[in-house]
């Protein structure tokens, strides 16, 4: 995937989602080091974990991990997709669809 694919999501997000067990709020960092695009994901109740996919579909960044809970692994799928009214709707799949959370990503400002 190339850098000029991925410019408009390279930075820190926060995505601000609602699931069944209610909202939850994770930390996303989008970077490009030498024309190689990384991710990880953050939150409270998981930790972090780096993000081992990143592919485009259209518009939308896909983006995909697993993470160990109660010592299992689940895979999850993060996407991120740029809405008409210039912002940016989120979702993260969890374990192909058992458990689905959704609502926005926010992109941090850069500091001047």
């Amino acid at each position: 995937m190339s850098a000029t694919e991925v410019a408009s999501f390279i930075g820190e997000w926060t995505l601000a989602l609602d699931g069944p067990n209610g909202p939850g709020t994770f930390g996303l960092s989008v970077k490009l080091e030498k024309d190689k695009v990384s991710a990880e994901l953050s939150s409270e109740t998981v930790g972090t974990s780096g993000i081992t996919s990143i592919t485009k579909a259209d518009k939308t960044l896909v983006l995909g991990y697993s993470f160990l809970y109660e010592g299992n692994s689940v895979d999850a799928v993060i996407r991120l997709t740029p809405a008409s009214d210039g912002k940016t709707t989120a979702q993260i799949d969890f374990a192909g669809g058992a458990y689905v959370m959704s609502g926005t990503a926010t992109k941090k400002e850069k500091a001047k």
